[in-house]
């Protein structure tokens, strides 16, 4: 029988822990699709952080560590800096990154460390019970916003990558989508970009891929990536901010 599909060598074989319809397997898939495809797998270092996305690690087979909350850039940067050699990334949720690690991402960019940063945005703290994060949409209703995000009161949304953007030492800056086959393609030709910019040592590289929290957001997988599409890509639009030369 003519192989059509198969996993990627470096996926394990532990049944998945994510809810039904999170998107995180497709995003360690195309992170894994990539590690071998570009021949990195044994000299990755991936930094995973705390919430859903730390089990990323029972998932992908490579080198790996935990950061506390928030200091996966840090983390990264110093296994970097001590192992340049390495093809080290970290893998963050928004809570993680935008919240409580916003300083270490922010300054992490600043200084163009040569780590690639894959960022998922769903919009709320998905494993501590769906509470508001900076990326929470205006009116969008979490357990600390029963009533919907109030901009008087709590702020707007937050966009990392326009930020990032701007910065001076920034190799490679996008955002991508998790709710489609052609979102996922061009999710993963952002990464290979992305992955590009450290291997040619240019500097700080940070994909966003806009995902779903079908638990959280209290809808069926198929309604969550329609709310992606109707509500989240107009405030949160999908393409590429940072393109550094040498990275195309």
């Amino acid at each position: 029988m003519k192989t059509v599909y198969k996993k990627p060598e470096s996926i394990t074989d532990r049944p998945t822990t994510y809810c039904p319809g999170c998107p995180h397997g497709i995003a360690h898939r195309v992170v894994s699709e990539l590690l071998e495809e570009k021949n990195l797998t044994k000299e990755t270092v991936i930094v995973w952080p705390v919430g859903c996305s730390v089990f990323g690690y029972y998932f992908i087979g490579t080198d790996a560590v935990e950061a506390a909350h928030g200091r996966a850039c840090a983390m990264a940067t110093g296994i970097k800096r001590t192992h340049p050699e390495s093809f080290v990334m970290t893998y963050q949720g928004d809570g993680d990154l935008a919240s409580i690690g916003i300083a270490e991402t922010v300054h992490a960019a600043a200084r163009g460390e040569k780590i690639t940063v894959v960022y998922i945005n769903n919009g709320n703290y998905g494993m501590t019970g769906g509470q508001m994060a900076p990326t929470t949409l205006i009116g969008q209703k979490t357990t600390t916003s029963p009533y919907g995000r109030d901009p008087k009161l709590t702020g707007f949304p937050m966009h990392v990558p326009e930020m990032l953007a701007t910065l001076e030492a920034t190799a490679y800056i996008a955002r991508a989508a998790l709710d489609s086959p052609q979102h996922i393609i061009q999710a993963k030709k952002f990464l290979k970009k992305a992955f590009k910019a450290q291997v040619n040592g240019i500097g700080f590289s940070l994909v966003e891929m806009i995902s779903s929290c079908p638990t959280n957001w209290k809808m069926t997988p198929v309604e969550a990536m329609e709310r992606i599409r109707k509500e989240v890509l107009p405030i949160f639009p999908i393409g590429e901010f940072k393109v550094a030369e040498g990275v195309e």
